[in-house]
């Protein structure tokens, strides 16, 4: 039973999500996408859990269901076991792809438990988001020997920035009233979904001028204007992820538009 909450309190759709886009950079660039992907989900896993486990008295005084550690379901230890096993794994399955790739990587690794950590309460919370989102084409591209391209870093950046506002969205209140004032909660909620909106699309028109090219790139930022106005619409009910969720499915998109055209070397 308390295996099976410690699996519940892995976050497994972002951990999967994000598991999911490295593996497809990976074959866009003719990388061992297997090999990435089994390196990646344990470096995620780890954030979740470390987040799980940091934010677990916050997360009990406001009640917050779904959340096995600070109900107590599991214990506080063997969460913080299973956080550093899996980043240790995570690094050490990232080394079949060289050292600058694993070093980019425990860069990343590190940039998402720093937020964990405390950063997530401060104005600079966006930088973690957008550092480990930028790095992961990086850690791709080396891996695959090729040169990271400028506008992919980029673009992964700025869609990590995005994924954060709308991942605070739901819990401002909440974090609110347990201290947590990090950027979105500066900004509040119509800025917060003002500013994601326009990182989402401004990834999109890097795809456009990129590699995609004008006519399938009008399809992606279309479908990317679709997919955020309805996620930021569900999003507005009380707890949804659904703007959360949306961003993902965008990145997803362009991980697809990707494979079908090619990542050029930087």
């Amino acid at each position: 039973m308390r295996h099976f909450a410690l699996a519940r309190s892995s976050h497994p759709l972002p951990a999967l999500a994000v598991t999911a886009i490295a593996a497809g950079l990976a074959a866009a660039v003719g990388g061992g996408a297997l090999g990435v992907a089994a390196a990646v989900l344990p470096g995620q896993l780890s954030v979740g859990w470390l987040n799980d486990l940091v934010d677990a008295d916050r997360d009990a005084r406001v009640g917050r269901s779904g959340k096995p550690v600070a109900r107590g379901e599991v214990s506080r230890r063997v969460v913080l076991v299973a956080a550093v096993i899996s980043a240790l794994a995570a690094v050490v399955l990232s080394l079949p792809f060289g050292i600058p790739a694993t070093a980019v990587h425990l860069v990343a690794l590190g940039s998402a438990w720093a937020y964990d950590l405390g950063l997530k309460a401060t104005a600079f919370s966006v930088l973690p988001y957008a550092v480990s989102f930028g790095l992961l084409p990086v850690f791709v591209t080396l891996g695959s020997d090729t040169a990271p391209a400028s506008w992919l870093v980029l673009a992964a950046a700025l869609l990590g920035a995005a994924a954060h506002f709308v991942n605070v969205l739901p819990d401002l209140a909440d974090d609110a009233a347990t201290g947590v004032r990090g950027l979105p909660h500066r900004l509040g909620a119509v800025r917060s979904t003002a500013v994601a909106a326009l990182l989402v699309l401004a990834t999109a028109v890097l795809l456009v001028l990129g590699p995609v090219g004008p006519s399938a790139g009008l399809l992606l930022l279309v479908l990317a204007v679709v997919l955020l106005s309805t996620g930021l619409v569900l999003g507005r009910r009380p707890g949804s992820r659904a703007a959360f969720r949306a961003v993902i499915l965008v990145a997803l998109l362009d991980v697809a538009a990707l494979l079908g055209s090619g990542i050029p070397p930087g």
